[in-house]
């Protein structure tokens, strides 16, 4: 085993054992140099319990080539692969759209296949961009953890997305494929100054004083912080039975902010409402320490008394959607 697919071995370790159903995971391998040195190190770790995608989003004419390329490099190694094609449009925020369409295709094919989670190559260096990028924004602490090591795949939440690679850089990732003598994918939009990732990365690499692994460690650190808010949330969460009409909270008079609006999102997901924008959380917040009524997302809270008591809003013919209601 190389050194580097040793080093693979210990960061797997934590990932895989979040994952609660035994079975194989699936790796998205779209063929550029941080995908293919995942797919490469795997080969190494763990032959026989992993399966391999690669999406093409049809938005440019080499992607059918570079599914292909993967196709022909696991045929090789005798490792499964599927190529998952998707009928996408050019036009508006294509980046995201991708990105939904992507983890749709993903979700479904580990279905089919019995696939116990997906996993994906980001790195540090993806980390540290997205920090910055959430930096720009004016984002909290959940939005500066950045990436998970271990989440959930968006709109399939009891699927595991898994990103073992968070403690690795770009630069250690392209050493395993070049070793190896495979060319790896380029995909132009990497370089398009169009997307706020590329000018970030721009920004970030031709500036000695950004240092990535520095970012990335600092979301870890702020991983751990969001962490301890939602351990805090549950001491304070009182026992609730799934849909009970009423919840009653008594938060401490001097509870700090970050962690009234994490119990008050917990009182919205009991109701199943929708997540709020963040400033319209701080509103409704910001009304029930001042004792009155008010209400958020269908859910109706009343501070008038030593404790806040939430209860469905009654209906309304005229839907406001989050506005903020309120009365003494």
């Amino acid at each position: 085993m190389t050194a580097a697919a040793a080093r693979l071995a210990t960061d797997w370790q934590a990932p895989r054992a979040a994952v609660p159903v035994d079975g194989p995971v699936g790796l998205a391998v779209s063929g550029g140099p941080d995908s293919l040195a995942m797919l490469l190190l795997f080969h190494e770790v763990a032959p026989r319990n992993f399966a391999v995608a690669t999406v093409d989003h049809g938005l440019r004419a080499e992607s059918a080539d570079e599914a292909a390329m993967v196709a022909k490099v696991c045929a090789e190694r005798r490792i499964a692969h599927r190529t998952l094609a998707i009928a996408m449009t050019k036009g508006s925020a294509v980046q995201e759209r991708a990105r939904a369409s992507r983890y749709h295709a993903l979700a479904e094919w580990a279905a089919a296949e019995g696939l116990a989670a997906i996993v994906t190559a980001h790195h540090a260096d993806d980390q540290a961009e997205t920090m910055v990028m959430r930096l720009n924004r004016g984002a909290g602490l959940r939005g500066l953890s950045a990436m998970r090591q271990i989440a959930q795949v968006p709109g399939a939440p009891h699927l595991p997305l898994l990103r073992p690679l968070l403690r690795w850089s770009r630069r250690d990732l392209l050493a395993v494929v070049e070793a190896s003598g495979l060319v790896p994918a380029l995909d132009p939009s990497n370089t398009d100054p169009r997307y706020e990732r590329v000018r970030v990365r721009d920004a970030m690499t031709s500036n000695p004083a950004f240092i990535a692994s520095g970012f990335a460690a600092s979301a870890d650190h702020l991983a751990e912080a969001d962490a301890a808010l939602d351990w805090a949330v549950q001491t304070l969460w009182p026992q609730v039975p799934a849909g009970a009409a009423q919840i009653v909270l008594s938060p401490p008079v001097d509870i700090p902010p970050a962690l009234a609006l994490r119990l008050l999102e917990r009182v919205l997901a009991h109701f199943g409402a929708l997540p709020p924008r963040g400033p319209a959380l701080v509103r409704w917040h910001e009304s029930l320490r001042a004792g009155h009524v008010a209400t958020l997302g269908g859910v109706k809270g009343d501070a008038r008394g030593k404790a806040w008591r939430f209860t469905p809003a009654p209906k309304r013919n005229d839907v406001s959607g989050s506005d903020i209601g309120t009365g003494r």
